[in-house]
């Protein structure tokens, strides 16, 4: 997934930097996978996700100041919601870390969970992330 750091069986690159590699795409098609070295590196982060399959406990809550988690054991995120019937778009104040297409976003008021969509795409300033 992105952001995953263990695995890759990436040893020594010859260069001075000792950051470990993060995978920051991927390209199913060509069998291809990216990785960036850093914990920092800037294709793992994300403004802005799609989501689809959309699931809400408590349709008529307000979303505009709920938080997320698109990871296991992941600090609650604040977001937006924009939803459009069974879709839905979220938007982060910060940018968020490691959104991986494929795998779900899960709304939260507190420890109220309000409902969850599957992340369909990541995007940053407007542009869908490469090789998702």
């Amino acid at each position: 997934t992105i952001g995953q750091r263990h695995g890759l069986g990436i040893g020594g690159t010859g260069n001075d930097n000792p950051e470990p590699w993060y995978v920051i795409g991927k390209d199913q098609s060509k069998n291809t996978l990216y990785v960036g070295q850093g914990f920092e590196h800037p294709q793992l982060y994300s403004d802005m996700l799609k989501a689809s399959n959309l699931n809400l406990i408590l349709p008529s809550y307000p979303l505009d100041t709920c938080t997320c988690k698109t990871r296991y054991r992941q600090k609650d995120l604040n977001c937006k919601v924009k939803v459009q019937e069974d879709r839905c778009e979220v938007y982060f104040p910060e940018p968020a870390r490691s959104i991986t297409p494929g795998q779900s976003v899960v709304f939260y008021d507190g420890e109220v969970c309000l409902g969850g969509a599957v992340i369909d795409a990541a995007y940053k300033d407007g542009v869908k992330r490469q090789y998702q």
